[in-house]
């Protein structure tokens, strides 16, 4: 197995030597992958699925229906990001602590995508969305890790922007391969899962990866290991408020863009089918280019200038801005400017967040573990909007009260990051 020149810090040991451009070219590159290959089905293939399996022509129960399959995989993410971090945390193979992690995780993920592609029920649907939401969370969890193992402080904006920008890149990537190729359920579930794979081994087999050694582990009991996964927010408040701004402006984020499509036929009059898949397409360009630039640009000067609660705060607010202008100027044109506005200020979040979140770890000792707590207030808020979403368009007035809420959620998570002290 061949490996970067430049070797991993000791396991526990907060890295200070700068990771070079091939380091962060390869951490790129495994992103574009597994951002591809999440997003995609959520966007346009399961919804696709659920909907074949839903007898009514009121979009609401397909939403509800698609919102249920969504909540399942949630809860079931919400107990395999902890539990995997915390493994890696504590993995002694010689091939290090996390790679084992990294490849079991894309390789679960994918083989479900493949099967999830073959589903005619319900019930299978679930299952196999579930078990690949779970490889997704083992495989991001210790990929996460590797930023707190071997990213320095002061390189944390910026390297966290290359795990953020990936995420627009990857979603139009794999719009545009499956609308433009034309592939059907089977192709298109089997291309992610290739694709997947094949971009993450590059990472998982060239960057080193330090060994942990059993005297390092500590002694292992369940009861310590679910014990771990409650972090009090009165002895690390720091960890608690990051982690309620996340859960906050994640939600807002997901209340804005999850029912994209349905806002397009439902609130702006696209008919279904190409229209509505064009329009979402344009929207998700601009919503793409404005991600790249904020994260990987103001993630750079949030390390330059180091400072990281000013930008979560700027980003959470331009988030809730393009919510409330969808809510009260509902036309594409101005989802146009909401799109851009919305790409700014969560590709911001996205990588500055990040690292804001690596600097309020509790213990070295569990970076994975505790950067899987963190990562739940990203995939679980993904999961559980459509169904809540559904249920607040049918509740309050149509797109607009979903928006609304969208917006207060953000602003919301700008005020939960001010009591932050261990972090400019």
């Amino acid at each position: 197995m061949t490996t970067d020149a430049t070797a991993a810090p000791a396991a526990h040991a907060e890295p200070t030597r700068i990771v070079p451009a091939s380091w962060i070219a390869l951490f790129a590159t495994a992103w574009f992958g597994i951002w591809m290959a999440q997003l995609t089905p959520v966007q346009l293939l399961l919804p696709q699925q659920v909907e074949a399996h839903v007898v009514s022509d009121n979009w609401v129960d397909k939403v509800v229906a698609f919102g249920i399959i969504s909540g399942i995989a949630g809860v079931c993410a919400l107990f395999a990001y902890p539990i995997t971090g915390a493994l890696s945390d504590r993995t002694t193979s010689r091939f290090g602590r996390r790679r084992p992690w990294i490849l079991g995780g894309a390789l679960l993920f994918g083989a479900a995508l493949i099967l999830l592609s073959l589903q005619d029920t319900m019930v299978g649907i679930g299952v196999f969305w579930s078990i690949a939401i779970i490889g997704f969370c083992m495989l991001t969890s210790a990929l996460t890790a590797t930023i707190s193992d071997q990213v320095p402080v002061g390189q944390r904006g910026f390297v966290s922007g290359w795990l953020a920008a990936p995420q627009a890149v990857g979603t139009i990537a794999g719009l545009l391969l499956i609308i433009m190729l034309g592939l059907g359920q089977f192709l298109g579930y089997t291309l992610m899962a290739v694709l997947l794979v094949l971009l993450v081994l590059p990472f998982m087999l060239r960057i080193p990866d330090a060994v942990l050694t059993k005297e390092q582990r500590p002694p292992f009991t369940w009861r310590a290991l679910i014990a771990g996964f409650w972090i009090s927010p009165r002895q690390f408040p720091d960890f608690g408020w990051v982690l309620l701004s996340r859960v906050l402006v994640n939600l807002g984020n997901a209340f804005g863009t999850t029912l994209l499509l349905y806002f397009l036929q439902d609130g702006l009059g696209f008919a279904p089918g190409d229209p509505a898949e064009e329009a979402l397409l344009t929207l998700t360009l601009i919503y793409m280019v404005f991600v790249i630039i904020a994260s990987i640009g103001l993630g750079k000067l949030s390390d330059r200038l180091g400072r990281r609660k000013p930008f979560v705060i700027a980003a959470a607010s331009l988030q809730a801005a393009a919510a409330l202008l969808l809510a009260f100027i509902p036309s594409f044109d101005v989802a146009m400017v909401a799109a851009g506005l919305l790409g700014l200020g969560y590709g911001c979040f996205l990588s500055v967040d990040q690292a804001l979140a690596t600097q309020v770890l509790p213990y070295a000792a569990a970076r994975g573990k505790d950067l899987g707590i963190m990562n739940i207030a990203t995939t679980v808020p993904q999961a559980i909007a459509p169904l809540f979403g559904a249920f607040i368009v049918a509740a309050l007035v149509g797109f607009q009260g979903l928006f609304i809420v969208a917006a207060i959620a953000a602003l919301w998570g700008a005020l939960a990051v001010i009591p932050v002290r261990k972090v400019r």
